[in-house]
């Protein structure tokens, strides 16, 4: 009976069919995903592509078993006599399809691997990259270390940051921020695939050797498009000329891009040389984050201020450290008198006075003196990145959403692979009760980092409240790592899904784990149950507490039905933020004229 059955499949031509069905299937997912990049074409169209394959199968296998092309036309194989049937020419018809979609799916498969993936005569690929002329754009990537002692790598980290600051203060070139930039660090990607990813025009990148006081510096400026070399250079300079070589790089990229400015090339700040490997050193420790580090970082601050007691950097880096580490009110006082100590030192420092801002922001809420210290960061630096992502939070602040969505977006441009950006456009969106725009780039942010810390809840909250979906909002806030944002979305999923065993049995671990540190979610919970009375206590239990939170209070949107509670307004007085207060203050923010478009 096997033996029969297989000669009937062989007869019939099934498993030829199968074969062709399979090679072209091959060939065209092989196209499409060569093709999706250049066309920005949905990343799920190859994956559905697969699944309609994979179901039509069987539909063709059916078809080939059950009938047959002959010269009157197509039909049932059961109504053909034998001496009719023309299966074994159309078999030979089938074998020379089959070689023809193999050899096409062979080529396409060359060329994918020796091609388009070395970036040889890329032309299709290559057309998403911009051109220098009509979008002059940057990424200056990380510096290879070269040192001998590996341990100097924070220095050609350093002074790759500080070349790309530098950069970013010339009006008419687009820089991309560093978190994208380093994002490339260590990874053998090529050149036009980091283009293509961050939308740049060229890439500066090279390498540091440091010696004792002697540093060489070898760096090379290349045309994404075509991969080819505008420029390089090496210079070997002594420790106190490398703010010199600095300028010069950044009067040479200028020059190379061919950017017109109307002024002269901005020059690096310099800072006592003596201590700039320990600044640069203590910076990078900061960026860590861990109890490890901002201890090593204090250390090396603490050396820099024994040698020069008034560089502003080291003072403005101290003050980042203290907010970093935030183990309490006395660090949140270091920070703020550090912070002031820099703006003192170096009133043009753009960066020290966004951190100020910030500090009187959430730390002591006070509005007025934050105005101040952003106007004045603005005024100083328009286009840095940090500056701005601060300004936009500010005016999150003064419940001023639709002037801050521009500025978390412009940071989001420049900073493309930046998990962090996204989030922040899409909390921005998410006070303002845009809720597709707030999923959508709470998605990218948890795509560019799955484990990103509160980027679950607060995509789960939009998906309860703006699209009214419990279950899906209940997945995310079980994946969130955050213990208390965790509890504080299964506590309102589980009641919107009616199970109120289960929503009490969150809030009562939530209450008893972070009572102190997490009452303005607990707030939220009661507030989106209805009861307001509990809602209020809580709030008040934050204000007590200094929950920061309390900065987005007025346009939180699980308050919303608190709003016509007589207790709201007086809470928001408290906290500086009714309406009446908000509108005094003065602050007028724009974005840089020559790059907002980009």
């Amino acid at each position: 009976m096997k033996r029969s059955l297989f000669a009937e499949l062989r007869r019939r031509n099934v498993f030829r069919a199968a074969i062709l069905y399979v090679g072209a299937v091959w060939a065209l997912a092989q196209g499409i995903a060569q093709l999706t990049p250049v066309v920005d074409a949905p990343e799920w169209a190859a994956r559905w592509f697969l699944v309609s394959a994979a179901v039509g199968f069987p539909l063709w296998i059916a078809f080939a078993w059950f009938f047959e092309f002959t010269p009157e036309g197509l039909r049932r194989e059961r109504d053909i006599e034998p001496g009719e049937s023309i299966t074994r020419h159309t078999g030979r018809k089938l074998d020379v399809a089959i070689i023809i979609v193999l050899a096409v799916a062979v080529v396409l498969l060359l060329t994918d691997r020796f091609v388009l993936r070395h970036g040889v005569n890329a032309d299709v690929l290559a057309a998403s990259i911009p051109e220098i002329d009509k979008d002059p754009s940057i990424a200056v990537l990380p510096m290879t270390n070269m040192s001998e002692d590996k341990g100097n790598e924070y220095f050609s980290d350093g002074i790759s940051e500080e070349l790309l600051n530098l950069l970013a203060k010339v009006p008419k070139l687009r820089v991309i921020a560093r978190t994208s930039s380093f994002s490339f660090k260590g990874k053998d990607t090529p050149i036009q695939d980091i283009a293509r990813a961050l939308q740049v025009a060229a890439i500066l990148e090279g390498s540091v050797r440091k010696s004792g006081d002697t540093v060489r510096i070898t760096v090379q400026l290349i045309r994404a498009k075509d991969s080819s070399h505008l420029w390089s250079q090496t210079y070997d300079r002594k420790l106190d000329d490398i703010f010199k070589v600095q300028d010069e790089i950044a009067a040479n990229v200028v020059d190379k891009l061919k950017i017109t400015l109307l002024g002269s090339v901005p020059t690096a700040r310099r800072v006592d040389p003596r201590v700039y490997p320990l600044i640069l050193q203590a910076d990078a420790l900061v960026s860590q984050s861990t109890t490890a580090s901002l201890e090593q970082a204090l250390a090396l601050y603490q050396e820099g201020l024994v040698i020069a007691p008034d560089e502003p950097r080291l003072w403005s880096g101290l003050g980042r450290l203290y907010y970093t580490r935030h183990a309490g009110p006395e660090d949140v006082r270091l920070a703020i008198e550090a912070q002031q100590r820099a703006v003192a030192l170096d009133p043009d420092d753009a960066l020290a006075h966004s951190r100020l801002g910030f500090n009187k922001l959430r730390s002591e809420n006070d509005m007025a003196a934050a105005a101040s210290l952003f106007q004045r960061a603005l005024a100083l630096d328009p286009a840095n990145v940090k500056v701005i992502g601060n300004t936009g939070t500010f005016m999150q602040s003064l419940g001023r959403l639709a002037e801050a969505i521009p500025l978390f977006d412009y940071v989001a441009v420049q900073d493309p692979a930046n998990p962090t950006a996204y989030f922040n456009v899409g909390t921005i969106n998410f006070y303002a009760r845009r809720w597709d725009q707030a999923i959508a780039s709470f998605r990218t942010a948890l795509r560019l980092s799955p484990a990103f810390t509160t980027a679950h809840y607060f995509l789960g909250v939009a998906l309860l409240l703006g699209k009214n979906d419990a279950a899906a909002a209940l997945q995310e806030f079980e994946a969130e790592p955050a213990d208390e944002m965790k509890l504080t979305g299964l506590a309102i999923a589980q009641h919107a899904l009616g199970r109120a065993a289960e929503s009490d049995a969150a809030l009562a671990t939530l209450t008893a784990n972070h009572a102190q540190d997490a009452a303005y979610y607990i707030a939220t919970v009661y507030a989106y149950r209805g009861d307001h009375d509990r809602a209020f206590e809580w709030l008040d239990k934050a204000v007590v507490n200094h929950n920061q939170n309390l900065f987005t209070v007025a346009s939180e949107p699980q308050f919303d039905p608190l709003h016509d509670d007589p207790r709201w307004l007086p809470l928001l007085r408290k906290l500086g933020k009714a309406p009446e207060q908000l509108v005094k203050i003065q602050f007028n923010v724009s974005l840089p004229a020559e790059k907002a478009g980009q």
